[in-house]
């Protein structure tokens, strides 16, 4: 299964239709700080399900600041990182995947893509699609026992 995983879109629909239209996903994640953003996205592609979280710039105080999915067998945890600190360091993150046995963190916040693997949990951080410079997203790839994630530079 193609996931396509978003966050920081900041006002940027038109990066992440140009996105979806090229990686043609089966599920889209966006963790946060576009809330709204995500919504005009799954108007676009409706057929296309979208799961989300609200991130520090989305003032939506009534939805769940993090999601903690189970897809195909793999425990999928998705947040906007910033309850993590994770512009700071990945230990909240760590703890929390150990604690919640997560086979992958998925977060946003700092804008800078990263995928790391600490033990058994995948870290990915998918950058921000709403970047003028450098939009960048993550990409999983789900198979029967194993997880591939990436981050892509979108073509400019």
């Amino acid at each position: 299964m193609k996931i396509l995983v978003f966050s920081d879109s900041h006002g940027n629909v038109n990066h992440m239709v140009q996105a979806a239209a090229l990686e043609n996903p089966r599920l889209i994640f966006h963790l946060g700080d576009g809330w709204r953003d995500a919504e005009r996205l799954q108007s676009r592609f409706p057929d296309i399900p979208l799961e989300q979280v609200p991130g520090n710039c989305d003032f939506r105080s009534s939805e769940p600041s993090e999601l903690l999915l189970n897809i195909e067998g793999f425990r999928i945890l998705l947040c906007h990182g910033h309850k993590y600190g994770v512009k700071q360091s990945l230990i909240g993150a760590g703890l929390a995947a150990e604690e919640l046995n997560l086979d992958l963190f998925l977060f946003g916040h700092t804008h800078k893509p990263l995928v790391d693997r600490r033990g058994k949990t995948w870290f990915l951080n998918p950058g921000s699609i709403g970047d003028r410079a450098a939009p960048s997203y993550g990409i999983l790839i789900l198979e029967k026992d194993r997880i591939n994630p990436r981050t892509v530079l979108l073509p400019q």
